[in-house]
């Protein structure tokens, strides 16, 4: 399966990603809280239909954060919705690479996404008990 990826743009958060998150049950993060205020990222397209967005956060050291994966609920063809995911995730985790990243992190909880970071060479650090977020 041929997939297009693309860079997030400024109108991608309000007319798919947020739709997307509520269709899972989700609170949408604000998109101050995404980088780039929500177009430091890429999504992929199966033709003209978008199927999954992620993120990358750069720091000040060595680690990227390759996180907020949401797809869309909607798109249920298989192989090609993990295909893609897998795709996703992979092109994301070079992106940090490509940045001089020597580490890249992720925070999840959903087992199916946790499978596919395994998959892909990530392993498991240590488990958390609580997110701590702080608006300011």
């Amino acid at each position: 399966m041929i997939f297009d990826i693309r860079p997030l743009n400024e109108d991608d958060y309000e007319t798919i990603l947020v739709d997307w998150w509520k269709d899972w049950k989700w609170e949408a993060p604000h998109k101050e809280f995404l980088p780039s205020d929500g177009t430091g990222g890429l999504i992929v397209y199966d033709k003209d239909t978008p199927v999954c967005a992620g993120f990358i956060y750069l720091t000040n050291s060595k680690v990227a954060w390759v996180d907020w994966i949401i797809s869309n609920k909607n798109y249920r063809k298989k192989p090609n919705r993990q295909q893609a995911i897998e795709l996703l995730i992979h092109t994301l985790t070079n992106l940090c690479k490509r940045n001089g990243a020597k580490f890249s992190y992720a925070l999840i909880k959903h087992k199916g996404l946790i499978d596919t970071y395994k998959t892909l060479g990530y392993t498991k650090g240590d488990s958390y008990s609580q997110e701590m977020i702080k608006a300011l």
